[in-house]
Order: structure tokens, then C-alpha cells, then sequence
């Protein structure tokens, strides 16, 4: 079940790669942030953002994701930290990034932080007919009648 269920979480956060990103143990909220995506890497993500964002330090994060649908959400653990490596940079830039940035690629307040991925918890909304039934009448529900839940490392 772990694999069908990271691979949903994947396939979601490709289709609105958008999450709520807040630092760990913080008690500052949680800010939308748009992740970018590499299908070759395993186990990260990136966020362009400026030095004046609060998240800009990097450190140990937490993100909150919930698909288009509401059919699938996450919590994920991590650690944000900078990423040095320009080619990186070069392959995730993209004209809705550059609009922020009137320096693009060399603007001094451009960082851009690399998620790298710890675990997350993941839950599906699926629920099945028979789970369908029971919240229509107001009946006992049992774990896995409204969908899946894992925690998994990514």
C-alpha cells in the first residue's frame, strides 16, 4: 500500500505542486509556497524565494499539501537548505519564476532552497460504496471505509 499511495502523493503534487511551508517547532504560520519539481530527482523538491522571506535560513520544516480534488492530503518533514548548484537553478527557472525576480537568475535577493524530503503522513479520500453508505446513514465508520492513510519516507 505504501507505494501505491507515494505514488499518488507524486502524481498529485505534480498536477498543483502548490503547499503551506512553515518551519519546524515554530510558532510563526505556515506560508503557500509553489514547489518545483524534478522528475529525476528521489527524495527533494525546491522553492524559489527571496532573502527576505522568513523561510530563507533553511532548517527543519514541515509542509502541508492538499490535492486539487481534496482527495489525497500529506504532511511532510524535511529540511530546507540552500542550494548551490547553479545548474539546478538553470533547469528549475521558468518565466512564472523570473517575473519575481527583476535581476532574474542573478538577483541578490533570488534564493533558491532545496526540500530535502525526511517522511510524510499521507491520506487518500476514497471512499469505498459501502463507507459511502455508512456516512449517508449516520452508521459506524471503520478504518479504510473513507480511504487510505501511510506514513512513508520519501
Amino acid at each position: 500500500m505504501s507505494d501505491d499511495i507515494k505514488k499518488q502523493f507524486w502524481k498529485a503534487l505534480a498536477d498543483s505542486p502548490y503547499v503551506m511551508l512553515g518551519a519546524a517547532g515554530d510558532r510563526e504560520h505556515s506560508i503557500p509556497m509553489n514547489a518545483q519539481l524534478d522528475k529525476d530527482a528521489h527524495g527533494a523538491f525546491w522553492f524559489f524565494t527571496a532573502t527576505d522571506n522568513r523561510l530563507s535560513g533553511g532548517g527543519p520544516a514541515m509542509a502541508q499539501f492538499s490535492a486539487k480534488g481534496h482527495d489525497l492530503f500529506a504532511c511532510i518533514s524535511g529540511t530546507l537548505v540552500h542550494e548551490s548548484d547553479r545548474s539546478v537553478l538553470d533547469k528549475l527557472w521558468n518565466n512564472s519564476i523570473a517575473a519575481w525576480y527583476e535581476g532574474g537568475k542573478d538577483d541578490p535577493k533570488l534564493v533558491l532552497l532545496r526540500f530535502d524530503l525526511d517522511n510524510a503522513e499521507i491520506w487518500t479520500a476514497d471512499p469505498s460504496i459501502k463507507g459511502l453508505f455508512k456516512l449517508a446513514t449516520g452508521m459506524t465508520m471503520k478504518e479504510g471505509e473513507l480511504g487510505q492513510h501511510a506514513e512513508v519516507a520519501l
